[in-house]
């Protein structure tokens, strides 16, 4: 049986390359709240940002299949072609988007954003145009460092990412005049593409391993047909679940506070993405290490348990005390008033963080067990949930647009996690 050491040594490398990961989006909007503009950048950069997201979300659980599937030298080659061409796909995808007309029609029609902020979430789309391949390309390399228990130079690799980040972000603000959602999608263009390479040279030595082996985990050589009916409802799940922030997006621009709600958001999501990020952490461990016939599941559980519990209750002594106006004020440098706006909107939210670590355990158990189809049905239900409520508490009680949003992501992965919880049942028993 596993002990709790031996997770959690083998999950603290991913957790804080999550962890650096979520300290990156507060660190940018601690600039642009810093230049000029500060309200309408934020927003614009928050846009952009979502439909940089929602673009790149087909190859986003990339990783857990490089996890689960690379084994030997054919299942590299069949799944590295896949990737390849799921980043060619998501790049065309990007382009296209920030053609004029289309952009016009998705920012204008769509999400109803007003002009100024249109017009930098643009200037910023563009330079994201590099960001869904190279998350891609990084996420397959991340797979193999962490099935071949490297998950340390997983987390290299993310030092990589946030000091690009904080660097470019520097230079630009002290040395460049340059309206704060260009400044923050140039810093993360550059570092994205910078991790990815990185990640592959630190998986050099893994892959040459994987090469020497010549078909000894698969019976048969592995398929394009099986990897994408494999792959396909992970895939699916990334789409809707990472498309909710368009469509909150588009809830927002509609709402009491539009504005206001649009700028404020994104901080609020990044300071929540902070203690979410361990349990997204936790998925790639789950598949990792569960071993065959989920023997190790009673251990990976009683560790998540105490995982949700502890993140949770981490959000919530932050959000429910003093500290959240020194966060949103002094570190972030929002104005009074969008302080005042983030505070209540992120105490509706500290359930998250155990929430998402518990919706994380349970997909590790279904695809380690090659069930991947429940994951989707989750998120359909999950972003059922979200639009339901952001329709109700938007168009029928008029609520703030932010503490809107909170109480609908709220709803929708709670959800989630109670769907779940049969399907992982039946695979258990």
């Amino acid at each position: 049986m596993l002990s709790k050491k031996r997770i959690f040594f083998f999950w603290v490398p991913l957790a804080a390359t999550w962890l650096m990961m979520a300290a990156e989006g507060p660190l940018i909007s601690a600039i642009i709240a810093r230049l000029a503009v500060p309200k309408i950048n934020l927003a614009a950069f928050g846009v952009a940002f979502s439909l940089a997201v929602l673009v790149e979300s087909p190859i986003i659980m990339i990783m857990s299949a490089s996890t689960a599937l690379v084994k030997d030298r054919d299942s590299f080659f069949k799944l590295r072609n896949f990737t390849y061409f799921l980043n060619a796909g998501v790049t065309l995808i990007m382009l296209i988007v920030i053609i004029p007309p289309v952009f016009d029609f998705v920012a204008g029609t769509l999400i109803g954003l007003p002009v100024e902020v249109a017009e930098l979430t643009q200037k910023a789309c563009i330079i994201l145009l590099p960001w869904p391949g190279a998350i891609g390309f990084r996420r397959f390399y991340q797979g193999i460092l962490i099935s071949n228990n490297l998950t340390r130079r997983v987390a290299y690799g993310t030092i990589v990412r946030i000091t690009s980040v904080s660097c470019v972000s520097f230079i630009l603000y002290f040395f460049f005049n340059l309206e704060g959602a260009v400044v923050g999608a140039v810093a993360l263009s550059v570092a994205v593409v910078l991790e990815a390479a990185a990640t592959k040279w630190m998986a050099r030595r893994a892959v040459v391993e994987i090469l020497r082996r010549d078909m000894v985990a698969y019976k048969e050589p592995l398929n394009y047909g099986y990897i994408l009916k494999f792959y396909y409802p992970l895939a699916l799940t990334s789409i809707l679940g990472l498309g909710v922030h368009p469509m909150v997006t588009f809830f927002l621009a509609k709402s009491r506070m539009a504005i206001e709600s649009l700028a404020v958001m994104p901080v609020i999501i990044s300071f929540v993405f902070i203690f979410r990020s361990m349990g997204l952490s936790f998925q790639e461990v789950g598949i990792a290490l569960m071993g065959d016939e989920n023997k190790e599941y009673i251990s990976l559980r009683n560790f998540a348990l105490y995982l949700a519990l502890g993140a949770s209750a981490a959000l919530a002594l932050v959000s429910f005390t003093p500290l959240a106006f020194v966060w949103f004020h002094s570190v972030s440098g929002l104005s009074l008033e969008l302080t005042r706006l983030a505070i209540l909107p992120t105490r509706i939210l500290a359930l998250i963080p155990g929430l998402t670590v518990m919706l994380a355990f349970m997909r590790s158990i279904l695809v380690n067990n090659k069930r991947t189809k429940p994951v989707t049905i989750a998120t359909i239900i999950e972003v059922i949930g979200i639009l339901t409520v952001l329709f109700l508490t938007i168009q029928g009680f008029d609520l703030v647009g932010a503490v809107a949003a909170s109480l609908a992501l709220l709803t929708g992965r709670f959800l989630a996690d109670i769907y779940l919880i049969y399907p992982c049942s039946k695979v258990l028993t």
